[in-house]
Order: C-alpha cells, then sequence, then structure tokens
C-alpha cells in the first residue's frame, strides 16, 4: 500500500511540475501583441511593401486581427509629422515598432530605448546613429539597411550616364528633411568626378516645392536626374514623373513602384520582397530575441527597372546595351 500511495503520489508530482509550464505556454499562446507601424507615405502609395509584410507575417504564424494589433501611423508624405506618431505609438505601449525609412526609424529611436525597433531600407544606419554596427547593432533598433554598400548611388549614376551619354550636367533632388541622403550625395560625388559630370543640388521637402525645384533644374539646364531614395518621393512619385517628363529629364530612381509610376528607370531593390524580411525580425523579437542580437540585414540583389514609354515621351533611345541587362522594361 505505502508502495503505491509513493507511486501514486510521484505521479501527482510529475503531473504538477508539467501542468506549470504547459499553462504558462497555454496563456502566452493566447497572447495578442500589439505592432506599431510607423511610416512616411501614405498607405496607398506603398501597398505592394504593406501586403508583402502582413504575408510574410501571416506565414510565420501572425495574424492582423487575431494574436496581433497593428497600429498604423501614416505621415502622409511629411517627415515632420513623425516624431509625434512616433510618440502616440509609445504610449500606447505596442510591443515593437516597424519603421520603413531612416527618417521613421530615427523618429522611433527618438521616442523609445526600450520598446523593439524593425527598421526598413535607412541608408547606411551606422552613420545616422541608429545601430551600433551591422553585425551588432546594439541598443533596441535592428532590421534591413537600404544600402548594400558606398558605391551603389554612383553605380545608379553610372547606369544613368550610360542612358545619356552626353549628360554633363546632372541635378539630384533630395529632402533636407531626410538626414540619411546626406550619405547618398557624399557617395554620389565621387563617381561624378570620375564621369566628369557636373552635380546641382536641388531640395524638395515635399510635393508643394517639386515645381520650384524643377524650375531651378531648368534654370540650370540640367541634362538628367537623380531623385534621392526617400519615403517622400516615393509617396509622391507620380507627380515626380510627370514634372520629370514635362521638363525633359531623363531620371533614376530608387524604387520600382517610381518607374511603374512614369520615371525612367531604377536601379533597386524590390521592395516587396525585402520589406517582408521585416517580418522575420518581427517574428524572432516577439518569440522573445533582443535587437540587439539580431544582426542588420543588407539586400545582395539590385533590380534594374526601365520604362521604354517614358523614354519615348522623353524623346531618347535607351542603348540596347542597357535594355539587354534590365530585369525589367516596361513598354
Amino acid at each position: 500500500m505505502n508502495r503505491r500511495r509513493a507511486g501514486l503520489a510521484l505521479l501527482l508530482g510529475l503531473l504538477g511540475f508539467g501542468a506549470a509550464p504547459l499553462a504558462a505556454e497555454a496563456q502566452q499562446a493566447g497572447k495578442v501583441y500589439r505592432l506599431g507601424y510607423l511610416s512616411t507615405p501614405t498607405r496607398e502609395s506603398v501597398e505592394r511593401g504593406v501586403e508583402a509584410f502582413l504575408r510574410r507575417l501571416r506565414e510565420l504564424g501572425w495574424v492582423d486581427g487575431q494574436n496581433l494589433v497593428i497600429e498604423y501611423r501614416w505621415a502622409e508624405g511629411n517627415v515632420e509629422r513623425l516624431p509625434e506618431l512616433a510618440a502616440d505609438l509609445v504610449r500606447r505601449k505596442v510591443d515593437v515598432i516597424v519603421a520603413p525609412a531612416g527618417s521613421a526609424a530615427l523618429a522611433a529611436k527618438n521616442a523609445t530605448s526600450s520598446i523593439p525597433i524593425v527598421m526598413i531600407f535607412p541608408s547606411d544606419p551606422v552613420e545616422t546613429g541608429l545601430v551600433a554596427s551591422l553585425s551588432r547593432p546594439g541598443g533596441n533598433i535592428t532590421g534591413t539597411t537600404f544600402t548594400a554598400g558606398p558605391e551603389i548611388f554612383g553605380k545608379q549614376l553610372q547606369i544613368l550616364k550610360e542612358a545619356i551619354p552626353h549628360a554633363s550636367r546632372v541635378a539630384i533632388l533630395s529632402n533636407p528633411a531626410d538626414p540619411s541622403f546626406a550619405l547618398q550625395v557624399r557617395d554620389v560625388e565621387a563617381t561624378a568626378r570620375s564621369l566628369r559630370i557636373r552635380l546641382q543640388h536641388v531640395e524638395a521637402r515635399g510635393p508643394e516645392e517639386f515645381e520650384s525645384a524643377f524650375a531651378a533644374m531648368a534654370r540650370e539646364r540640367a541634362e538628367a536626374l537623380l531623385v534621392g531614395g526617400t519615403s517622400t518621393f516615393l509617396a509622391h512619385r507620380t507627380k515626380l514623373a510627370e514634372l520629370a517628363i514635362k521638363g525633359r529629364l531623363p531620371t533614376m530612381l530608387s524604387f520600382r513602384e517610381s518607374v511603374e509610376a512614369g520615371g525612367l528607370m531604377a536601379y533597386a531593390v524590390n521592395m516587396a520582397d525585402f520589406v517582408g524580411r521585416a517580418a522575420v525580425y518581427v517574428d524572432k523579437i516577439l518569440k522573445g530575441a533582443k535587437p540587439a542580437d539580431l544582426p542588420v540585414e543588407q539586400p545582395t540583389k539590385f533590380e534594374l527597372i526601365i520604362n521604354l514609354k517614358t523614354a519615348k515621351a522623353l524623346g531618347i533611345m535607351v542603348p540596347q546595351s542597357l535594355l539587354l541587362r534590365a530585369d525589367e522594361v516596361i513598354q
């Protein structure tokens, strides 16, 4: 009898020991996490990327409205709104913030040092102070970076020169409110000198300044245009494309979507695919990983997209050698 009682006690003890972890696991499984999504453009302008992000989250088991609630904050193309939007997400105590582009990531970083942040597409996050290094980010931020190396923006200028061989005066359109673009400009200047191209720096904070920016390019007789890879310009890509065609300026861009909207060409990351990578970081963080320990991912493949309809409207003939290298040609 004593042996039977001892065996029963042992069995109950084992069941008791197993019940606590199982209960904790069930409780964790039932938790609904809150994700803050902080972005400069309108949702419509980056819908493809957002859908890719949500699709990858679902593949990883995170479904908006079930075990995840997503709080979207859109700056509608105005980077100056980002600090207040970031502060609002912090007040709502979200579990993680996703911040596409350097301006959104910096706003999130300034708003919190404790909530994990997943950045997407900032240019050189080390120099802008977002992370300590790509391999060991430190702090509460990790994610992906737009830049595969300092030569990428110079490469865009090289391709633009190949498309427009006679171009010796090239305008660069930047947004002074985006701190990351200063790094891009620095990289382009070295390439411009080697190609004997004179750069004209033109600024525009938003669409209300686009027309004056293009007027300045016309006064300086710019022969081509390099548009900075900022979310503001992505959000208003259709207007930029219209003004470039009106001003007869062949344009190099940083997003596929900008070429689809009427820009001449882009040498760019496939944004939809790369944004989906952010979901992997979110998954790891919500499962307990620390941003400081997750290396920043860089793009390994860039695509060349050319819009021949725009080339025709501009009255230019894109060299066959460039068309053969293109990943996609829009007819």
